[in-house]
């Protein structure tokens, strides 16, 4: 089991530049993955998303690449075109407002687009570098999901406990149940046939209750529910989704149980298994 929430951070230098890489994990129904580089790196984005891809299958991940260079080669160009543009629109403000004001080089030389920096950067001889530094913030990341997935993981085992435990005292209580459905249904043919009661029909409206009021086939899908989710939580550890359904309609039959149920320690074991399901589907959200 994972959990949806981590953090990383790893860095390395070598003699031409520095690699920093960031990595924020948060909970989420989906993968949403943000990548954010250099712009001269965006044709390693595909390649970077595909990794995050291969490790991650759900959770709000922001990774941030940045790259330091300890010696940087450019090509620094004139635009001449803009700035004989920019010299033009000058000169005819100046004639505008009547002023005799000369654009000078310094002026025109601070404007955008006059000066032209070329770096000479190719993202590929800039991987090797990247790659490394990326994996292994990549795996501590995966690290730390597990770490805490271990944590969540105990804790919904102890909620599961609680309600296998109450699955065992609502059963024992059907033979209860059964007793006072029978109880009521007498009490109700003697206020209206006195003492000629049809033993008959008795037996029959009391089947037909038993069948109405019954808890035996819920508490029998609740336990092969939870059997399901114990091995669904050994055999996978990116069950989040399939946990999270299973909860679902585990809740569907305690409910049931509890619109039922005419006994006070039934009901209570309902508010048990409801307190104990609402706690695992909170951890729930942090699981991958």
């Amino acid at each position: 089991m994972r959990s949806m929430t981590a953090y990383a951070y790893k860095e390395s230098s070598s003699e031409t530049c520095t690699v920093s890489v960031e990595i924020k994990c948060y909970n989420s129904r989906f993968l949403d993955l943000y990548v954010h580089l250099p712009h001269w790196l965006s044709s390693l984005e595909a390649r970077i998303r595909s990794t995050v891809s291969s490790k991650f299958s759900r959770g709000k991940v922001e990774l941030v690449i940045r790259i330091k260079d300890s010696e940087q080669s450019s090509t620094v160009s004139v635009n001449k075109n803009a700035a004989l543009s920019y010299k033009k629109a000058i000169e005819e403000l100046s004639l505008t407002l009547s002023m005799e004001e000369k654009p000078n080089l310094t002026h025109i030389l601070g404007l955008e687009g006059v000066l032209e920096v070329d770096y000479s950067r190719d993202p590929e001889t800039y991987w090797p570098l990247i790659e490394g530094v990326f994996i292994e913030a990549m795996e501590m990341a995966e690290q730390e999901r597990i770490r805490e997935g271990k944590h969540t993981k105990s804790d919904i085992l102890s909620h599961i406990s609680i309600l296998e435990g109450s699955v065992e005292c609502i059963t024992g209580h059907i033979p209860e149940m059964e007793a006072v459905i029978k109880e009521n249904l007498r009490t109700r043919f003697a206020e209206f046939f006195g003492d000629k009661i049809d033993e008959t029909r008795v037996l029959t409206e009391t089947s037909v209750l038993l069948m109405k009021y019954g808890i035996s086939e819920e508490l029998s899908r609740i336990s092969a529910h939870l059997s399901e989710f114990r091995v669904e939580m050994e055999r996978n550890d990116r069950a989040g989704k399939k946990l999270d359904f299973l909860s679902q309609e585990i809740n569907r039959e305690v409910n049931t149980i509890g619109s039922k149920t005419p006994i006070i320690e039934v009901s209570r074991a309902v508010i048990d298994m409801k307190n104990a399901l609402e706690n695992i589907r909170e951890q729930l959200r942090n699981v991958e």
